[in-house]
């Protein structure tokens, strides 16, 4: 009889609520290596003569847990029903008008329907306050119209298995940034959207210089609004919407120290907003020479243009931990190597069988094929090689692993490049101008040169939460063990929560290792011993292997000062990362994982949801 590949009893309830195929009441996937069967070879039907041989490679890859597609990807492969394989996509602009907007809801509406979650910037919106030239109607302003966003995602998802996932951006100089950064006070308002920031280096220099921050909107807007209650004073400003800078009336200005204060104090109160630090996710874009991102999808790991998709899979590093807890441990990084290339394919693949709630959303995704290759059971994988999270060794491990599988999967879509083309929206001599790929080694640039590449974008580290679990409860992405023993709401088909008591995966083995009574080594530091210092500084010492962004939780502890909160957010600046969320327990947040009780999680993309 073989060995059930599930160890962890959750493992097994992920599989049976999430991913196991079923047609009603017939059940077609019989056992976990059906369903691999099953995405094997709906992922190698693109390969033309070649199917039998990458169906075998694509198997060889998922078995065991070593490659983790999105859920997505699990879920709706080889079912032939109208799901979408990508988690997420960012919405198009909305345009400033009630048309408009509402034909935004709808777009909206189709993606959530199929599976994706979806993101979107609201700063195209006219403020609170600001009259219509049209109309002469009165602005109820973004947030109000976050609200209509909020109901129709809880109306499309109250069943089921799947949370809603929306993340909603605005930018720090919108006039109603501080209605936005306030409005999760209230527990009960927008519980399906994650809220972040855009934060531009100018207010980061504001805050640092103690300037007034001028809050702006475009004097003339494409669909007919002006603000009409500012003083006169115009800026030229990039501004969402439209492809130059734009003429920007200054409606007031704000200590920038003030609202950074009210960023922070939010942070402390209800874990939101998050920041993205919009001008270097820019700066840093691959296509930067035809896009312009003010939005990410829900998690964070993917900014992304209008209708643009996330397409995301992980390696298991813990797959390749060889002798743990021993003087022999070390990580397979050759290995590894040599799994880049299928994952590459596999996710390459996906943009070709997918569906697509919308044809915009099929169009970008063909025209750039930007995938997400990332990592998972990083903190699980550390413990059994006998380092601690937060060690420097452990840093340089980690960066050394994420080396090897950004400038293999570089080559590996090279070479998918020269057998099927690259992708359509490649400009070979701009695109070897942009920062990240100016830093890759001389062969890469040289052969995509020579022969292009079939992806805008490779890797993307994701919080891989429900995946994670299906994995026997290895450790999510990159963060390190949230504990060693706890307990942990999962949802099911009936939508009903149940409850597991877990034991993590490195606990798990250690104990085979050493035996049951043995004590936990030193190194085993859950997450929420970490300093939040040591959180910040293993993503910075990844973020220069990664083109696409980070989805990293920064535990902080309950009683930490909220001044200590502002200085987090700009070290994450100045380490270089892309954007940042903090979270601090209390009784409005609830926590994510407990060890004793079940209160509710803060984020819509908790790590129940994040990763499916």
């Amino acid at each position: 009889m073989p060995q059930s590949p599930f160890v962890a009893p959750i493992a097994q309830h992920i599989w049976d609520t999430k991913y196991r195929f079923r047609d009603d009441s017939r059940v077609l996937d019989r056992s976990i290596e059906d369903t691999w069967r099953r995405v094997s070879h709906a992922l190698a039907a693109s390969e033309g003569p070649r199917i039998a041989e990458w169906e075998q490679r694509f198997y060889g890859a998922l078995e065991g847990f070593r490659f983790l597609p999105g859920g997505r990807i699990l879920a709706g492969a080889g079912t032939a029903k109208q799901v979408t394989l990508f988690n997420c996509f960012v919405m198009g602009p909305l345009a400033d008008s009630l048309d408009g907007i509402f034909d935004g809801l709808k777009e909206g509406a189709l993606t959530l329907q199929q599976g994706g979650g979806v993101g979107y910037d609201f700063s195209t919106l006219r403020p609170r306050g600001t009259r219509a030239r049209r109309t002469g109607a009165l602005a109820s302003g973004p947030v109000s119209f976050m609200r209509i966003w909020d109901s129709m995602c809880a109306t499309l998802l109250a069943t089921g298995s799947r949370r809603g996932a929306m993340m909603a951006t605005l930018r720090c100089d919108h006039p109603d940034i501080e209605e936005f950064i306030r409005a999760k006070q209230d527990r009960r308002e927008l519980r399906n959207f994650n809220l972040s920031v855009q934060v531009t280096d100018a207010f980061v220099r504001a805050v640092d210089g103690n300037a007034d921050w001028a809050l702006v909107f475009p004097l003339d807007h494409p669909d007919g609004s002006a603000p009409s209650s500012g003083n006169g004073e115009t800026l030229l400003q990039d501004w969402p919407g439209f492809a130059q800078p734009v003429r920007c009336e200054v409606l007031r200005r704000v200590p920038a120290r003030a609202l950074w204060r009210q960023m922070v104090q939010a942070t402390y109160d209800t874990a939101e907003p998050g920041v993205l630090f919009i001008d270097r996710i820019n700066q840093w874009n691959n296509l930067w020479y035809r896009e312009s991102i003010s939005a990410t999808n829900p998690c964070g790991e993917v900014p992304l243009p209008a209708y643009g998709a996330c397409d995301l899979g992980a390696i298991n590093l813990t797959s390749f931990v060889r002798n743990p807890f021993t003087p022999q441990a070390h990580l397979d990084l050759e290995g590894i190597a040599r799994l880049v290339p299928v994952g590459v394919r596999l996710l390459d693949n996906v943009i070709d069988i997918s569906g697509y709630p919308l044809p915009k959303q099929q169009e970008q995704a063909l025209g750039s094929r930007r995938v997400g290759l990332g990592v998972t059971g990083l903190g699980d994988a550390l413990l059994m090689l006998g380092l601690g999270y937060h060690t420097e060794a452990a840093r340089d491990l980690a960066a050394r692993a994420l080396r090897a599988i950004c400038h293999s999967a570089y080559r590996a879509s090279i070479a998918l490049a020269r057998e099927k083309g690259p992708f359509p929206f490649l400009d070979r001599p701009r695109y070897l101008q942009g920062r990240f790929v100016c830093g890759l080694p001389d062969d890469i640039r040289q052969d995509i040169e020579r022969f292009g590449i079939r992806n805008s974008h490779l890797i993307s580290i994701a919080p891989t939460g429900t995946i994670s679990l299906l994995a026997n409860n290895i450790s999510s992405g990159i963060e390190p063990v949230f504990d060693f023993r706890f307990s942990r709401q999962v949802r099911g088909t009936d939508g009903c929560d149940q409850r597991f008591d877990l034991v993590d995966y490195a606990l798990l083995c250690w104990h085979r290792h050493a035996g049951e009574d043995a004590p936990q080594p030193p190194w085993f530091v859950g997450a929420q011993r970490l300093s939040p210092e040591a959180h910040l500084r293993m993503q910075a010492a990844l973020q220069p292997f990664v083109d696409n962004a980070i989805s990293k939780t920064v535990n902080l502890p309950e009683t930490i000062p909220t001044l200590e909160i502002a200085s987090l957010y700009l070290t994450a600046y100045r380490l270089g990362l892309k954007g940042c969320t903090l979270f601090r327990p209390n009784s409005t947040t609830g926590s994510v994982l407990t060890t004793e009780s079940s209160a509710p999680p803060s984020h819509c993309c908790n790590s129940e949801r994040e990763g499916e």
